[in-house]
């Protein structure tokens, strides 16, 4: 890559009345993770949208201004989407998805720091492998546990054992839970043909990604990161790349409340109505 033309990444991130301290710390990851690329030996030019979904003004143009400086030092930039509400978080990221058409698409969350060097794994792995048309990282919890992105077909039993279940049922289902939460895959090689990944962190080539559209915008929140893997499996590859590395603090939709479990009801019932309807297996 070093000897051809700068390769274009642009990376959007979708944020809800997210803390400021909270982009801060992902953003200083983030331009970190940027940093380390040319000594990889790629040539990136990168550019960041923090897409603001939230309804009153959250975020100004004057925030970041030290993150978008570093940027644009290096020929990139940090921009700012605001002013169009809580069109949810796919139709987030497709405002910006869809208004370019560079070869390699990020999608992050607010709530997740980048390891340095896994920008640098993840770009060399599509560099090397165009059958692949979306990596997903291997994840840490705040805690240190590990978080399993990497999910097989869900099932109503599993979902509902997983979301609302008390710890000692959840015991006594772990090997299907792990089983669902694909506990199986290796963590020192990719694997490919992963069903479904988190929409946590996607890195993507942005050309299938364009193919499908994006995410689907019927959905506002969960599932809908289900349902775009499952549709760019049809263009290529989704491959879990362990040695591209994250710490993420998110996830628990029962845990946030009625309308979280409302969203992801809803959500649920769109996924299983579009790729059938799994009760028990």
């Amino acid at each position: 890559m070093a000897a051809r033309e700068p390769v274009t990444l642009t990376i959007s991130i979708v944020v809800y009345y997210s803390p400021k301290q909270q982009l801060e710390a992902l953003l200083d990851s983030l331009l970190t993770a940027l940093n380390a690329l040319p000594a990889a030996g790629l040539d990136v030019l990168a550019h960041v949208s923090l897409v603001d979904n939230s309804e009153k003004p959250h975020l100004s143009a004057n925030d970041f201004d030290s993150h978008r400086k570093r940027l644009q030092a290096s020929g990139g930039s940090l921009h700012l989407l605001t002013g169009h509400g809580n069109v949810g978080y796919g139709r987030g990221h497709n405002l910006v998805i869809e208004s370019h058409g560079h070869p390699y698409h990020l999608i992050l969350n607010p709530d997740l720091e980048l390891e340095p060097d896994s920008l640098a794994v993840g770009l060399h792995y599509l560099e090397q492998h165009p059958e692949a048309v979306l990596v997903s990282p291997a994840a840490q919890a705040v805690d240190g546990d590990k978080q399993y992105l990497c999910k097989r077909a869900p099932s109503l039993l599993t979902l509902f054992i997983r979301g609302f279940c008390p710890a000692w049922i959840k015991q006594r289902f772990s090997a299907r839970l792990a089983r669902y939460e694909m506990h199986d895959l290796p963590e020192d090689r990719p694997s490919s043909d992963i069903p479904h990944v988190s929409g946590c962190f996607m890195l993507c080539r942005a050309d299938a990604l364009r193919e499908v559209r994006g995410f689907d915008g019927n959905y506002f929140l969960y599932f809908e990161d289900f349902d775009l893997s499952r549709r760019l499996s049809s263009k290529g590859r989704v491959v879990y790349l362990p040695a591209m590395k994250i710490r993420h603090l998110g996830g628990n939709a029962a845990g946030k409340g009625i309308s979280h479990v409302a969203l992801f009801t809803r959500s649920a019932w769109r996924f299983f109505s579009t790729w059938g309807w799994r009760f028990i297996q």
